[in-house]
């Protein structure tokens, strides 16, 4: 449907993105909805934003037709009353996007188990509709109010400007290699980015931050090589995310029938809470009638980790595992990666 909806009603912003802001809005057809209000771009000729704004209510049509539980269905795309804008009309996904999650820090795995397969599920949807998402990040995967994840803002990118978006908006971080090299993205570049988007979430924003930044490293090649881990991630974790960032598009886990495959092999996986405060880190999770807490931290120049099972009730503590004393800190990690595998 496009044309001009004169009962849709503009609320409270949601949020930024780069292309336009979201606004809360009320559809007199699907009651409380998300508006994605696209204008013209600063210093934007009037010809060019005519020329765009045409071909943005064009793609509105197409991106009706990528209906699934696991992608943000697109009601309709619309001109404004005034005609100087453009709102994607969209349902409204109550507990926003992952990236405030992200932010706070790293997710339990199995919430990042629950959100990959999820987003497998809508992006091989798109794929098989030949529709590409081109944006795969936190900030795009949305909740609903039942804490189902959705993919979100997709289908308005185009290979014609997605190095200058990624260049202005800080996202080159996702692209994969062939990206840099051929301008041209695919289903396989997606799946790079949704890799990309697992590492980061299973992370947190402050590790991902303070690890080198892979806009400096992708071109060189072996960029999955060179990821730096929590230890508590597992050994199929690792190998699922190094798969979907293999360096070859061939050769790339990039089918939504292989990743889901793989992550229903981790369906059982053991799982940890994770908190920092940047200094010492601190592991939990809960198995039957205990509980278990890991702590690992500075002991003057040297590091020292502890894992003591506690009691869910009455009952005695006791230390399961240990660094045994203060090492030098790459023993310590060693030791405390080796411990979370036998946990597995």
């Amino acid at each position: 449907m496009t044309g001009l909806v004169s009962a849709l009603q503009i609320g409270a912003k949601l949020g930024n993105g780069h292309f336009g802001e979201v606004h809360l809005g009320e559809d007199p057809v699907h009651g409380p909805v998300a508006v994605k209000i696209y204008r013209a771009l600063p210093g934007e000729y009037p010809a060019t934003w005519n020329a765009r704004k045409a071909s943005l209510l064009a793609e509105g049509v197409n991106l009706r037709k990528a209906k699934h539980r696991h992608v943000v269905e697109v009601h309709h795309i619309v001109s404004s009353q005034t005609d100087d804008a453009v709102h994607l009309v969209m349902e409204l996904c109550e507990q926003g996007s992952l990236q405030g999650r992200y932010e706070a820090g790293p997710l339990p795995t199995r919430d990042v188990h629950a959100i990959a397969t999820d987003i497998c599920h809508g992006l091989g949807a798109l794929h098989d509709r030949e529709m590409l998402h081109r944006d795969i990040k936190p900030g795009n995967l949305l909740m609903d109010k039942n804490g189902v994840a959705k993919l979100g803002d997709f289908g308005l990118v185009t290979d014609d400007i997605i190095l200058g978006y990624a260049g202005a908006a800080g996202y080159i971080d996702h692209l994969a290699p062939e990206v840099f090299e051929t301008g041209q993205t695919s289903s396989r570049s997606d799946f790079w980015a949704l890799g990309m988007t697992l590492y980061r979430l299973l992370h947190g924003d402050a590790w991902y931050r303070s690890s080198p930044a892979p806009r400096y490293l992708v071109r060189d090649l072996g960029y999955a090589d060179r990821l730096i881990w929590l230890p508590h991630i597992s050994s199929r974790w690792r190998r699922l995310i190094r798969s979907m960032l293999n360096d070859s598009p061939h050769a790339r886990l990039a089918t939504h029938g292989k990743v889901l495959d793989a992550l229903a092999r981790m369906a059982g996986d053991i799982c940890w809470d994770f908190e920092t405060n940047g200094v010492a880190s601190k592991w939990r999770r809960r198995a039957k009638d205990r509980v278990i807490d890991v702590v690992f931290e500075p002991s003057g120049k040297k590091w020292v980790w502890t894992a003591i099972s506690h009691p869910a009730g009455r009952g005695v503590k006791r230390t399961i595992a240990s660094s045994g004393g203060p090492v030098n800190r790459s023993t310590a990690e060693k030791s405390l990666r080796a411990f979370f595998e036998d946990c597995l």
